[in-house]
């Protein structure tokens, strides 16, 4: 996620993330069909393939992701308005600072709750 924010910058990157209940075990990089460099649109087509390459290898789609190139990795208003899959896990790189900062958040009625996880190298 991290690499694939950087390269997307100055304008916003976003994904699918895979795995199964309370695990993340992949982040698959999609097109971002937004016109605004500062907003994220996952194309419909790369959500589906992501889901269908997912559920051949026993995984499903847990959540998204998506950068912030110039502010810190927490919602902003707009990711709040926009969020619409409830229970869904939602990552956000934040680029303002070194290193990268990667946070994820649970979407649960109207709010993000922040979720603590642990990294596997």
């Amino acid at each position: 996620m991290i690499a694939a924010a950087r390269a997307a910058e100055p304008s916003e990157c976003c994904g699918v993330l895979l795995g199964t209940p309370g695990e993340i075990t992949e982040a698959v990089s999609a097109r971002n069909l937004a016109g605004d460099p500062n907003r994220f649109l996952i194309d419909p087509k790369d959500h589906i393939e992501a889901r269908r390459e997912g559920r051949r290898r026993g995984l499903e789609v847990v959540g998204f992701y998506h950068s912030h190139p110039h502010s810190p990795a927490a919602p902003s208003s707009t990711d709040l308005e926009e969020a619409s899959y409830s229970g869904s896990l939602y990552a956000i790189v934040g680029l303002v600072a070194e290193p990268a900062e990667v946070r994820i958040y649970r979407f649960d009625d109207g709010s993000f709750i922040g979720v603590p996880f642990l990294t596997m190298s």
